[in-house]
């Protein structure tokens, strides 16, 4: 087996967790916080408790919640200058997965300086950021626990994906009755980013023993509960499992990266205003038809974690019938087949897929992809 490192930040993982929010940065030596979140979850009451449970423990704060659905480099730097004037030494990001990149990325700004843009890619942070607390309140990014950041480029129209472990949180808290304050639109789309993550991982050509543990576990929780939590706001046990699933999708996926959908999707993603978590559920079947030939044994095991009994099945029927349970579990909890209300010509087709192909998660796709075969996925979706 060939030498792997598996990054992970300090978890708190529970109900009610969140309020360690003010203690566990003061154990960070925080002496004054930025917290970083958006009006949603603002509108939720989950912010206003964060500012409490600081207040609670003597730590100041300032707080900045301008931050959008695919944010934007100009919000990172607005974010940035919020916690220069306040002199902060620390973030908190209180959010999706939008909220907490945005954070992240305030913290590269404020100690590494220059544009966001000088740090797209891999292993491009040269100082250490200021401690870095995330809490999570929807199933989905696992960014509270990865060392992903992505950022849209708003004059070049494309999101940028940042890697680097100096992005892996300093302490991640998981509390599973934040869900309860999602309603069953974004509770579907931000399961359906679990799922693709949990897959990608795990076909990744730099998945590892430590990263295939995690995203067997994401699958089967995905599998059993995504459906039950989006009927039920009120389902503990659902709510719960959905935040365990996202929290191990999430390393499984900040340490072994990702694949073809999610390259395509920030592809989208830098052009359109649409959800992160859509674009990727509709993407994931296509993806999967095509990497099928790359992993066919990978994709078996796949199946076998949604419950599918493969011991009839050739390895190509297995995969069939993963990719049928993916398109079934969408349609399930109300995922379009298609992107709708997008009218994309030929020349943004193109220019796309050429972004696609230049992502940073293309290069651990299974299967290797051309312009051409990017392009035709991308008309099968639309």
């Amino acid at each position: 087996m060939n030498i792997s490192k598996f990054v992970t930040p300090e978890i708190i993982f529970g109900k009610y967790s969140i309020k360690q929010a003010g203690e566990a940065c003061l154990r960070l030596g925080a002496k004054k916080v930025l917290i970083v979140s958006d009006q949603g979850v603002a509108n939720a009451g989950w912010l206003e408790k964060v500012m409490k449970h600081c207040s609670d423990s003597n730590l100041p704060f300032a707080t900045f919640t301008d931050v959008t659905i695919n944010p934007k480099d100009t919000e990172v730097i607005d974010g940035c200058r919020t916690y220069l004037h306040n002199e902060c030494d620390a973030i908190i990001g209180v959010g999706g997965g939008s909220v907490l990149d945005v954070a992240k990325a305030i913290a590269i700004l404020a100690t590494n300086g220059g544009s966001i843009c000088d740090y797209e890619g891999i292993d491009k942070i040269d100082f250490p950021l200021p401690p870095l607390l995330m809490i999570m309140t929807t199933a989905g990014s696992g960014s509270e626990v990865s060392q992903f950041s992505v950022i849209v480029d708003s004059k070049r129209k494309k999101k940028m994906t940042i890697i680097s472990k100096s992005l892996v949180p300093d302490i991640a808290i998981v509390d599973p009755m934040t869900l309860s304050t999602k309603d069953s639109s974004l509770t579907a789309i931000t399961g359906m980013d679990v799922l693709t993550h949990a897959i990608e991982s795990y076909v990744s050509i730099a998945a590892t023993p430590l990263t295939d543990v995690q995203a067997k576990n994401a699958l089967n929780l995905v599998s059993a509960y995504l459906r039950p939590s989006v009927a039920s706001k009120t389902n503990e046990e659902a709510k719960e499992a959905m935040a365990m699933a996202s929290l191990q999708a999430g390393l499984a996926f900040s340490n072994a990266i990702l694949g073809a959908a999610h390259a395509i999707s920030h592809a989208i993603g830098g052009n359109y205003s649409l959800s992160h978590g859509e674009i990727n559920a509709i993407l994931l079947p296509y993806v999967m038809d095509f990497n099928f030939i790359a992993a066919p044994k990978r994709f078996t095991e796949i199946a076998e974690c949604m419950g599918i009994d493969t011991r009839t099945l050739t390895q190509r029927e297995a995969g069939n019938a993963a990719i049928s349970f993916v398109k079934e579990l969408s349609v399930d909890i109300g995922i379009p087949k298609q992107l709708q209300k997008i009218d994309i010509s030929n020349e943004l087709i193109n220019s796309i897929s050429q972004k696609a192909l230049e992502d940073a998660c293309m290069i651990t796709n299974p299967r290797d992809m051309n312009l051409e075969q990017v392009k035709t996925l991308l008309k099968n979706v639309l």
